[in-house]
């Protein structure tokens, strides 16, 4: 496997998840070390002139008034990663922590942070030899950066903290030492560059994009085999409704589920009006494309937004080598990140929210035309009776977890950082969200699949078949009552790794 390029300018979300779940190795190349050169030799200069520059000879935050003498510049460093690191809280991920190292090499390699080019080949060494700092994943409130959960991986850059190296918690500098990785010593700027930064909460978006994405994909699935259980019309996905209000999304799920019921035999049985009385069919199935696709282009927007954070730089200040400039900024604010969590947030909780509401139409007898709960002998049998009760409850938690956190704001540092974007905490509960639509669009399979074997002799189409076959090896038909719950897990881990998402792609 080719080495991924981490140059500040090309690095995509496909790249990333090629490092965090591929083993990719991750290069610094050589104009992205000469980039670095040319602009930490703007900060060498202010060191060597005495130019009073943030961070690089004076306090931080509220104390940035404060004049660091020249002989304690590299202790001012050390002092701010360690005061830092502060996070509390259950630890990231190891697929987050490798992002975390991906994308903060990638933020400095870009050239504007004054950083000598050892800073970012270390954590690209990290990265590829397997030492995982051990990152808390509380405590940024993501506006000067995620400067907790960032000093926290800083500490294993210099030796200290805690990492994960081959299984095993230990010191940072042991790992380090275990993986002949030499710990840093940092000069001016240089801990200031690796604690500014927007890379926790970005981490956390890119790695949970890639499941939201699929999770629409899937809904698209699930949807096609519910249109068949509550034997729907394939009208609403015609082209040309889409065509006459063009949303992308729209289009892409119009066209994802009328491919997919082709060849019905289900349908076919009660397409005349004398078979088939019902002029509409309910909004969770008739309105899906429009619900679906609105979640489809909000992910798009989310994923233009975290394109351009993966090659940006976000620390402060900048140096520009050209001009030999250090210009004070605000590119470590989170707060685009932030809303583009809301946004995902709020798309999950609308496919786990429609998806609810097609389990109800075919568990419900006054709606589905099936047995009631999908079982026969019901009174006996309980069937799915619960498993609709259970994707209510995860509705309801996904509409408490969709709650807007980019308007919340409570200033910090002595309100020098008067308005926060709290961004970390809104990529924070992504992950949650992402389990309970998996296991609400695994019950609505479950439910799907039942219906349809409730049709028989009659049969679904060709490709809706294919993801039949699948719900099929791994949940059995219910003919009489027991416990589904870990049939709902199975599916849902099936969901995650993506094999019925592909029957859309």
């Amino acid at each position: 496997m080719s080495a991924i390029p981490i140059d500040g300018e090309h690095l995509t979300l496909e790249d990333l998840h090629r490092i965090v779940f591929d083993g990719a190795a991750a290069e610094i190349p050589a104009q992205a070390r000469e980039r670095m050169n040319a602009s930490r030799a703007v900060i060498e200069r202010v060191v060597e002139s005495g130019t009073q520059v943030y961070g690089v000879n004076t306090g931080f935050g509220k104390m940035a008034s404060t004049r660091i003498s020249a002989a304690e510049i590299r202790h001012l460093q050390l002092n701010l990663v360690r005061s830092h690191a502060c996070g509390v809280g259950a630890p990231l991920s190891e697929p987050a922590t490798r992002a975390m190292l991906a994308l903060r090499a990638n933020a400095l390699a870009k050239g504007f942070s004054g950083v000598r080019p050892v800073i970012a080949e270390t954590l690209a060494a990290m990265l590829n030899r397997g030492v995982h700092p051990v990152i808390p994943s509380q405590g940024s409130v993501g506006a000067s950066g995620d400067l907790a959960p960032l000093a926290h991986l800083a500490q294993v850059v210099i030796g200290e903290g805690e990492a994960i190296f081959e299984g095993r918690r230990m010191p940072g500098g042991e790992a380090m030492r275990a993986a002949g990785v030499a710990p840093v010593v940092l000069e001016a700027k240089e801990g200031l560059a690796l604690l500014n930064g927007t890379q926790a909460m970005l981490a956390l978006l890119a790695l949970a994009l890639r499941e939201a994405e699929i999770a629409v994909d899937t809904a698209d699935v699930a949807t096609s085999l519910s249109l068949d259980a509550l034997r729907g019309s394939p009208a609403a996905f015609d082209a040309r409704i889409a065509r006459v209000r063009p949303h992308a999304g729209q289009a892409a799920t119009a066209r994802h589920i009328e491919r997919l019921s082709r060849g019905s035999e289900i349908r076919e049985s009660h397409r005349s009006p004398a078979q088939d009385r019902r002029v509409q069919d309910p909004y969770s199935l008739r309105c899906a494309p429009q619900v679906h696709g609105a979640v489809r282009d909000a992910l798009g927007h989310v994923r233009a937004t975290l394109t351009i954070e993966l090659n940006s730089a976000t620390d402060n200040p900048l140096v520009f080598a050209d001009t030999g400039e250090v210009i004070i900024g605000g590119n470590f604010h989170g707060q685009p990140l932030a809303m583009a969590a809301d946004h995902m947030a709020v798309s999950l909780a609308t496919l786990g929210g429609i998806s609810e509401r097609r389990i109800e139409q075919m568990t419900n007898p006054q709606t589905s035309g099936l047995p009631a709960f999908l079982v026969r002998e019901a009174g006996l049998n309980s069937g799915f009776m619960i498993l609709q009760v259970t994707a209510a409850a995860l509705a309801s938690e996904l509409k408490a977890l969709a709650a807007p956190h980019s308007v919340d704001s409570i200033p910090t540092s002595g309100n020098q950082e008067d308005y926060v974007s709290m961004g970390m905490g809104a990529a924070r509960r992504i992950e949650p969200m992402l389990a309970n639509v998996r296991r609400i669009l695994a019950i609505e399979l479950l439910a799907a699949c039942q219906g349809i074997d409730l049709l028989a002799p009659l049969r679904t189409g060709a490709e809706t078949g294919k993801a039949y076959d699948r719900v099929r090896a791994i949940s059995k038909r219910v003919d009489a009552d027991r416990s589904l719950a870990p049939d709902i897990e199975l599916l849902a881990r099936e969901i995650a790794g993506g094999t019925l998402s592909a029957l859309v792609r």
